[in-house]
């Protein structure tokens, strides 16, 4: 573990914002004690804690060469994330904002709930049973592949490129897995900054004096206009969340993380919207959730971990790739079935990762 000065300026900034999700999340019990999820927000607020802890244990070296990206990641990270949120809300201040006022009444969390529930009303399957169409739901699958698909893309790169092909490990004096962890944890840490900011101006209009969600750019309104639950615009997003909870399963060979992270991400989405197209018995009975989506669930896990598995573990005998395949997916199966007031997003990777980790060196 490495604890220089610029690794610990992370590490603050992370606790700082742990600290803010969770007053952020008493606020929202407080003024929207029906709409807020307080259960859910805390935990993520814990897993902000847990991700600066685990910082600086990606990092087991200190010299020279390593200190180059040490200071390079805590500058990218602590100032240029926000030198560059910063200058984009000022030219919209100044370019939208300042020179058309109007704007400004515009852009407010009535307009935007209108708009949402004119969206989902002309699109919802049923009126009673959901609070978001199917297509929010298809955009939301696919926006959580995002943070997985790009960390399994980046330690490729460093792997099989910036080594094999390139030989920058040479150049620079480190090795391929050394800099896959750090371009994961820059880029990582980089989007937790950004999507916190975005969060803090989404909500701040719980704060009369100290709105500023007229500074959300359009663009930005209309992805959270097409990812959000209705129960979620008042509760801090869920992207963070997901970031957060790949975090502590990253210590795990990559074919592990990369099977929980696309399980939490795939198989959740094929449990969600098999389920609502096909169907038709629920379970338990006053659930949304049905039987056809718990068995869709369970299939394309076993199938998505097994295929990971098959692609980053080759060498493995195929009865251990099973095992690890169906002990992933019987998790989820589980967490589904719980049906818990924590995200899924946030215990699939944590508990999924888990349970393969422990059984990747046990078997």
């Amino acid at each position: 573990m490495v604890l220089n000065i610029y690794i610990l300026s992370v590490v603050l900034l992370t606790f700082a914002n742990g600290f803010a999700y969770f007053y952020f999340a008493v606020k929202i019990k407080r003024k929207y004690p029906d709409e807020s999820q307080y259960l859910n927000s805390v935990v993520i607020s814990i897993l902000w804690f847990v991700a600066g802890i685990s910082y600086p244990f990606f990092f087991p070296i200190d010299d020279q060469f390593r200190q180059f990206y040490h200071i390079l990641g805590a500058q990218i990270i602590c100032i240029y994330s926000y030198a560059v949120v910063l200058f984009l809300f000022v030219v919209q201040y100044i370019f939208r904002i300042w020179r058309h006022p109007e704007v400004k009444e515009e852009r407010t969390i009535d307009n935007f709930l209108k708009k949402f529930n004119e969206r989902n009303e002309k699109k919802l399957l049923d009126l009673n049973e959901k609070s978001h169409s199917i297509s929010t739901d298809i955009n939301r699958k696919l926006f959580h592949l995002i943070p997985p698909g790009v960390i399994i893309i980046l330690w490729e790169f460093a792997i099989h490129f910036w080594a094999d092909v390139f030989k920058q490990d040479e150049l620079w004096g480190i090795t391929e897995e050394e800099y896959g962890v750090w371009i994961i944890m820059t880029i990582g840490f980089t989007a937790l900054m950004v999507f916190a900011i975005l969060d803090y101006i989404r909500l701040s209009f719980m704060f009369e004096k100290r709105n500023a969600y007229h500074l959300m750019p359009k663009n930005l309104s209309g992805i959270f206009l097409k990812t959000l639950k209705r129960d979620e615009v008042y509760e801090l997003a869920a992207t963070a969340a997901l970031i957060l909870a790949l975090l502590p399963i990253f210590f795990f060979p990559i074919s592990v993380f990369a099977a929980a992270a696309l399980i939490s991400s795939i198989g959740d989405g094929a449990a969600s919207l098999i389920g609502i197209k096909f169907g038709k018995r629920h379970f338990p009975k006053n659930s949304k959730k049905t039987i056809t989506g718990y068995i869709a669930g369970f299939v394309v896990s076993f199938l998505t971990a097994f295929f990971v598995y098959s692609i980053f573990e080759s060498s493995i005998p195929f009865i251990k790739i099973g095992i690890l395949s169906f002990s992933g997916a019987l998790v989820f199966l589980i967490v589904d079935l719980l049906d818990l007031k924590i995200n899924d997003n946030i215990l699939n990777p944590i508990f999924c990762g888990l349970l393969m980790g422990l059984l990747y060196y046990v078997i």
